[in-house]
């Protein structure tokens, strides 16, 4: 169990999946800048949050629902929690009756061909079991484009991903060190590209294998 001064900000899981670099230049660096994309994105979870609770269809639905897990020492906010009633869901503080929570995270772009956005909603999904004591079958991903949910199961395969990535970001953290970079084509969607310079960091490691290969390296 962590304390509450180790606890990780949930949305760093996500960034570690995509990229490591990514993760620890905007969680132990400080560094950010802002592109199209991440402006988009902001601006969607602006809107999202405008509203903290309603009801629909016998559905509460609550945003910015804030979350804690001090088993995976992790700590964050949720996009929208639907409560569903469920005979066999938890009790929830200010609703009658018994309700099963339903995880929602909202992006800006389209499904990732990575399972960083999983594993961050499988992250929220397990606090909230943790805080409530009640198991989550499923949640979903609002993807803008197109502007459709994609459920997702929470079978054990994804939940131990999420634990074991949990247990890296804690080492991360812990050694302070940020990851060498490693150009894919995911860096040209990335806001921290031109600081990163993934591109010349990979001249430079192809500059090193061929002096290598030529015998020429001291």
């Amino acid at each position: 169990m962590y304390s509450e001064d180790e606890l990780i900000p949930i949305s760093a899981l996500q960034h570690l999946v995509f990229c490591p670099r990514q993760c620890a230049l905007i969680h132990i660096e400080q560094v950010w800048t802002e592109n199209v994309f991440t402006a988009e994105g902001r601006g969607l979870h602006e809107k999202v949050h405008e509203t903290e609770t309603e009801s629909r269809d016998g559905v509460r639905i609550v945003r910015g629902l804030r979350l804690r897990s001090l088993e995976l020492g992790l700590v964050g906010q949720a996009d929208v929690v639907e409560f569903h009633e469920d005979a066999s869901g938890a009790a929830v503080p200010s609703l009658a009756g018994l309700h099963r929570p339903f995880p929602v995270e909202y992006k800006r772009g389209k499904p990732k061909v990575d399972v960083c956005d999983e594993v961050q909603l499988c992250a929220q999904a397990m606090c909230l079991e943790e805080m409530l004591g009640v198991s989550i079958a499923r949640g979903a991903l609002f993807y803008g484009r197109p502007r459709r949910r994609k459920e997702v199961e929470f079978a054990e395969t994804l939940r131990q991903q999420t634990r074991d990535t949990a247990g890296q970001l804690h080492e991360l953290f812990r050694s302070r060190q940020t990851p060498k970079a490693a150009y894919s084509k995911k860096c040209e969607s990335c806001s921290l590209m031109a600081l990163c310079m993934p591109k010349i960091t990979g001249i430079h490691k192809n500059i090193r294998h061929y002096l290598s290969q030529a015998g020429m390296d001291e």
